[in-house]
């Protein structure tokens, strides 16, 4: 389930229109006219980049009308931060040993003699 999740996630992170999207609702609600103005798309398809974000779970889209209001929801982001950091701690790791590992095998700096 969560794998599932997180695969509808990433696949909505993976576009940069859809990045861009979801960095301009991190500063307030936008209707989806005011997502696409920047982009110089249509309306249709800014549309259905919102529904991909949606479907993702990434924004909530509240219908006023004949505007779409839409509002960023964090949740999504948090959970694959979750995940990526498992992946950040096991390079760490790694990286940490392959330090050691290294320090090891210098050679000690040859004293200098007084002249």
């Amino acid at each position: 389930m969560v794998e599932q999740y997180l695969t509808a996630v990433f696949h909505a992170l993976s576009d940069p229109t859809r990045r861009m999207m979801l960095r301009r609702l991190a500063g307030e609600d936008r209707s989806i006219g005011e997502l696409a103005a920047p982009l110089r798309m249509s309306f249709a398809g800014a549309s259905k980049h919102v529904r991909v974000l949606e479907g993702a779970g990434l924004l909530r889209r509240l219908v006023c009308g004949r505007s779409h209001i839409c509002h960023l929801q964090p949740g999504p982001l948090a959970l694959a931060d979750d995940w990526l950091r498992d992946y950040e701690r096991f390079w760490t790791d790694r990286l940490d040993e392959l330090e050691q590992a290294l320090r090891k095998g210098e050679p000690k700096p040859k004293k200098r003699s007084k002249r």
